[in-house]
């Protein structure tokens, strides 16, 4: 699969899921921009970086603005930025609520809409969300989440209708829960609330997955890398479960 000439802006660059995307683009021959709130983190990637709060439209224009001129138009967009905050919905505040929805569908609606007119304008391209299998079940303590990830898979299913005349594709990703940093926040929260061992806790986390084991970021990565390609000019409008058939 190669995306020589491709250029790529990969959100969330700097760990995880988002590292591991933009270093699997970046070797299939495109040109990949990182973006992420810390720099550090960036820094160690070795690919061309932007900072950015996803959060903040003007902050991400001026991001995109800037990978524009260093790197060319922009082909694709991974909008991979993300957060996941576990409480009980009696006790959410909605600060909380506005929180989850703000980086995790209000920062994919923003990172998209700073690209749109390069795709218009080339008459193609690929917009593409790291959603989760909660934007298609729900989970319990982390609804602000799931609302929010049901909300990527809502904008992601109307923008395919939108835009497929343009020649653009647009499709979320809906992994599992992931081998990640954020997967170890989550163990220990649940460590610290309930007591569990650690292993119990993370054991917890894949009992729904028929295969019984996490996803590894190498399968996201491969999937955005399969959705970048030619072989996927079809694929519009998807919410693709990596999910061991849990869903």
């Amino acid at each position: 699969m190669n995306l020589v000439g491709k250029h790529i802006v990969v959100t969330g660059g700097g760990t995880g899921v988002g590292a591991e995307t933009a270093q699997t683009l970046a070797d299939a021959g495109a040109s990949v921009t990182i973006m992420g709130r810390s720099e550090a983190p960036l820094q160690v990637q070795n690919l061309p970086y932007q900072l950015c709060d996803v959060t903040d439209a003007h902050a991400v224009a001026e991001a995109f603005d800037a990978a524009r001129t260093d790197h060319g138009p922009i082909n694709v967009v991974v909008a991979n930025a993300g957060a996941a905050d576990s409480v009980p919905f009696s006790k959410m505040t909605p600060d909380q609520m506005q929180n989850m929805l703000s980086v995790n569908l209000i920062g994919v609606s923003n990172v998209w809409q700073a690209a749109l007119h390069d795709m218009k304008a080339a008459g193609s391209g690929r917009l593409i969300a790291i959603a989760s299998t909660a934007g298609l079940k729900g989970y319990p303590y982390v609804s602000a989440y799931c609302a929010a990830k049901h909300g990527v898979v809502g904008l992601t299913r109307a923008l395919s209708l939108e835009l497929a005349s343009n020649g653009i594709t647009v499709n979320a990703i809906c992994p599992g829960f992931i081998e990640t940093p954020m997967l170890d926040r989550s163990v220990a929260n649940i460590v610290e609330k309930t007591g569990m061992s650690e292993k119990k806790a993370r054991t917890s986390l894949y009992a729904s997955n028929p295969q019984k084991r996490l996803i590894q970021t190498d399968e996201v990565a491969g999937t955005a890398l399969w959705l970048c390609s030619d072989a996927a000019r079809s694929v519009n409008g998807h919410a693709l479960s990596l999910s061991g058939g849990e869903i």
